[in-house]
């Protein structure tokens, strides 16, 4: 699959000295360095905007982000506490084909819709615990999903994901859904170079509009 590697998204934070700065400044900053357009939620939403994580090739630079809209959600072990969660976030990925990486070290794998379909959905994961799981078993657990979900994302045509028509920057395009019993997800492209994927609970997808990012300061 053409797909960025398998990584956790990183945080902007870097050496220790970098640890003086405020976090929500250093998340701020991480996200000023893409040389891409940021995406979110379109002014039809109006609840709450939150940054969450960048993340980074080896030579630093930003390949993919995600902002947060409407409750920030946390593992909860209770069913019950997921439930009243509403969220969605919005991952943004740079679009690239295979290329050398900046420091001559390695080639970085090209990326696609499914590389915005395979971060949405171990974006979802990363904050689902499934009711009763006893918490020696999350990793082996994880491990299992994840897996899935990267299998599901290198097949946008299989039978889980249906189409679905959503408006970004105002122009209808065409996106890969599929639910699950932890939430949705969906990915598609923007005309602007980058990939868009999202995942929520919550928050019905069907609703949802995406559009650039002029000012970051309603997530900061």
């Amino acid at each position: 699959m053409e797909t960025t590697s398998r990584v956790g998204a990183q945080s902007a934070a870097g050496t220790s000295a970098a640890e003086e700065v405020p976090v929500a400044r250093r998340r701020v900053d991480g996200y000023l360095r893409a040389q891409f357009p940021w995406y979110g939620l379109d002014e039809a939403f109006t609840g709450p905007r939150w940054l969450m994580q960048v993340g980074t090739a080896a030579d630093g630079t930003v390949q993919h982000g995600s902002l947060g809209h409407g409750d920030e959600p946390s593992i909860k072990s209770d069913a019950a506490g997921t439930e009243k969660e509403r969220f969605a976030a919005v991952v943004t990925v740079a679009a690239s084909p295979v290329r050398r990486s900046g420091d001559g070290t390695g080639v970085l794998e090209a990326t696609t819709v499914s590389s915005a379909a395979w971060l949405a959905g171990s974006g979802l994961l990363a904050y689902t615990w499934p009711a009763l799981l006893d918490h020696s078993l999350r990793d082996d657990w994880l491990d299992q999903q994840t897996e899935t979900a990267f299998a599901l994302a290198d097949d946008l045509e299989g039978a889980v994901w249906s189409a679905l028509s959503l408006p970004v920057d105002g122009v209808p395009m065409p996106f890969h859904y599929r639910e699950s019993e932890f939430g949705w997800v969906l990915a598609g492209s923007a005309q602007n170079g980058v990939h868009i994927g999202a995942y929520g609970r919550g928050m019905s997808a069907y609703g949802l509009g995406f559009s650039i990012v002029r000012d970051l300061a309603p997530y900061a």
